[in-house]
């Protein structure tokens, strides 16, 4: 009984029609999913405040790094449902490995033998309001010039007081 269960639970889940992602705000980012029915959908109502720790870098130099590829997926879902993506609070921080994916054109090229793909996205983004920083300690730590990082990326004193102070104003920390 319990193999037929799961043959027929595996046959449903894997028939299941989906409808396609949508990426109306920003298309070089994840898509969102309209998912009838479910719980906590995105709302014109609610407003979304976010602090978004960037440290892990780009799977592949010609990706996003997570972090803005999910700041960016956030307003694909906001625009899927015609909720204004002004009631998206958003910064992110980088620091760690992700600084990567902030370096100016000329520097990613050098290191990497290609345009940075985050760029637009970030210019997109902070267009949309939102906020970017950059830990001055690890570039500091690690000898990193910040005037071989993207100009829309505002440089902080330490990646950490950025994360206090956007949970002390109520934002939620993400970690990507």
């Amino acid at each position: 009984m319990k193999v037929v269960l799961g043959i027929l639970a595996a046959t449903f889940l894997s028939a299941a029609d989906w409808p396609p992602p949508k990426s109306a705000a920003v298309p070089a980012a994840d898509g969102y999913v309209i998912i009838p029915g479910a719980a906590l959908s995105p709302t014109n109502a609610t407003k979304y405040q976010a602090v978004f720790d960037a440290t892990r870098p780009a799977s592949k130099s010609t990706e996003l790094v997570p972090a803005i590829n999910m700041a960016a997926s956030e307003l694909n879902a906001l625009a899927a449902v015609n909720a204004a993506l002004s009631n998206a609070r958003f910064a992110i921080v980088f620091h760690g490995n992700a600084v990567d994916g902030i370096l100016d054109s000329e520097h990613y090229k050098a290191k990497f033998g290609i345009d940075n793909p985050n760029l637009k996205v970030i210019r997109d983004l902070k267009k949309a309001g939102i906020e970017f920083f950059v830990c001055g300690q690890y570039l500091a730590s690690e000898k990193i010039d910040p005037k071989t990082l993207s100009p829309d990326v505002t440089l902080a004193a330490d990646a950490l007081l950025v994360l206090m102070h956007y949970q002390n104003k109520g934002y939620a920390l993400l970690s990507f």
